[in-house]
């Protein structure tokens, strides 16, 4: 009872100490995170966000400045215009559009083909500029903070003044606010404000109507590459929709720009039809089609020859159907048209490792990371060390990407077990003391590791100084224990009278089958 008043004690000082007002609604609201510190998370977050969601569009930068020039008319409207605010165009055909923090603000190049017109990009991005300087992505932080145990609350308030381990997860954290989905206030509030600076800067209100009536119907016809982008965050609702229409009737009509937006993203147009094909091209290699997606990539490259991601698609396909030489050319070129993109270096240092390219693979993996660490590239790092004898290098590599619980998590895993199982087998195999209706002592042994081990030897000990009978004994387990295998039970020959809870277990050696 006195842990329970404790914790919830906390959470009223955390709730007090963490008041703050909606800079946009005058509102109070919670909020652990302080001005300063979302400004550094949005900062830290924002370029690895753009590169784990295909990195810049770079191929008409004049279409960048067009949208960076609207993204910043409309800022200076909003409610926080010393934000430090940003706006990039993502090379992603999924719809969508984002705010981290401290006004880092992107949009989908498969976004802006779905728009008619400038207005309705300045509601797009006037509702994100609204969801930064409304400071939505840290309450929604908050929120996941309370929700954690007292001892996490603890942590954070700790933590507070300054950014600490909490945030140092890279583009997970990114991520995780990327994909949050706002709620129903939230949504209606950025809608109401961005509508707010969009006619302060000489926008039709009516652009937000017509975005409104245009994803309404979308999500309706319940299409699968809205669902996993803008909806997935940002659901639409014939509530949002009513909200906008009352609102746009009470202000002034503006410039709407259809003629002038359908200019600016000609090229956009041009070029649809080649990531068309590029993205087919890419489920087809993911279905193991590798004729197909190369027959793809050529069609995009023909239509588009500067794309870097129609050349690595080629040259992945490429190393499928063994043709390593070609394929190095190709991602060659993807690297010439965009050095700045992680994907095209990992993807190259994976086949000059293949190709026994050592040198070649280090370099690119050095790059791979600098833009995006990875745990791909992590992990073929740690190869590469192990390779060359350092297994000090290659176990801490393996730790790092045997944290994740993913398929090349498991692996890093499997390779940690066979660098330490002989020198720290009780690190992966754990053995337990019990007693069998008969009175022996049985030893049930538990494999944590990813391989299968035999010869499991573990010595049986005594704890209870006061006991007159001394227990130590050598017990060896001649069967194999499986990888993760929890029930493996075994008799030890020794009789014990009542409880053997003075007695452990301890493993000294195993090795992998």
């Amino acid at each position: 009872m006195k842990r329970n008043s404790n914790i919830l004690l906390l959470l009223v000082c955390l709730v007090l100490a963490g008041c703050a007002v909606n800079p946009v609604t005058g509102k109070r609201q919670l909020s652990l995170i302080s001005p300063e510190q979302e400004v550094q998370l949005g900062t830290t977050n924002y370029l690895p966000s753009q590169q784990s969601q295909g990195g810049i569009y770079y191929l008409d930068p004049t279409l960048t400045q067009y949208v960076q020039h609207i993204g910043h008319k409309l800022a200076k409207q909003s409610d926080r215009p010393e934000l430090p605010y940003e706006f990039v165009i993502l090379n992603n055909s999924v719809p969508n559009a984002w705010a981290l923090p401290g006004g880092k603000i992107a949009i989908n190049r498969g976004l802006l083909l779905e728009l008619n017109d400038e207005s309705q990009l300045a509601a797009v991005l006037g509702h994100e500029i609204v969801h930064a300087a409304a400071r939505h992505g840290a309450n929604k932080m908050t929120q996941s903070m309370i929700m954690g145990t007292g001892v996490q609350l603890v942590s954070i308030a700790a933590e507070r003044q300054g950014m600490g381990d909490w945030v140092t997860t890279g583009a997970n954290i990114g991520a995780s606010l990327i994909q949050t989905k706002y709620g129903r206030d939230q949504e209606l509030e950025s809608d109401h404000y961005g509508m707010t600076y969009m006619s302060q800067a000489g926008y039709d209100p009516y652009g937000a109507v017509k975005l409104q009536e245009t994803f309404l119907r979308l999500s309706a016809n319940r299409q699968t590459n809205w669902l996993e982008g803008l909806f997935a965050s940002h659901p639409p609702s014939s509530e949002r929709l009513k909200a906008n229409r009352t609102y746009a009737a009470q202000l002034p009509q503006g410039f709407i720009g259809y003629d002038t937006y359908q200019a600016r993203i000609a090229q956009l147009k041009r070029d649809a039809p080649a990531y068309k094909a590029y993205d087919i091209g890419v489920k087809a290699l993911q279905n193991k089609n590798a004729s197909a997606a190369l027959k793809q990539a050529n069609a995009a490259i023909k239509i588009q020859p500067q794309e870097g991601l129609f050349h690595e698609l080629k040259g992945r396909a490429l190393q499928v159907q063994q043709k390593n030489k070609a394929a190095l050319a190709a991602y060659d070129l993807a690297i010439q048209y965009n050095p700045n993109y992680f994907s095209h270096f990992l993807s190259r240092a994976l086949l000059h490792k293949a190709m026994g390219n050592t040198a070649g693979a280090k370099k690119d993996l050095a790059r791979s990371n600098q833009l995006l660490p990875t745990h791909i590239a992590k992990y073929a790092e740690g190869e590469l060390a192990l390779a060359n004898n350092d297994k000090k290098t290659a176990l801490q590599l393996f730790s790092a990407v045997g944290k994740a619980d993913t398929p090349i998590g498991k692996s890093a895993r499997r390779q940690m077990a066979k660098l330490e199982l002989s020198t720290h087998p009780d690190k992966y195999i754990k053995a337990k003391l019990t007693r069998s209706p008969r009175g022996e002592l049985v030893v049930a042994a538990e494999n944590h590791s990813e391989v299968d081990v035999k010869e499991i030897s573990i010595v049986i000990i005594n704890t209870n100084i006061k006991t007159k009978q001394s227990i130590e004994k050598l017990v060896k387990i001649p069967n194999i224990v499986k990888a993760q295998q929890r029930s493996a039970m075994f008799g030890t020959g020794l009789k014990v009278p009542g409880a053997a809870g003075s007695l452990y277990a301890k493993v000294i050696a195993a090795r992998m089958l």
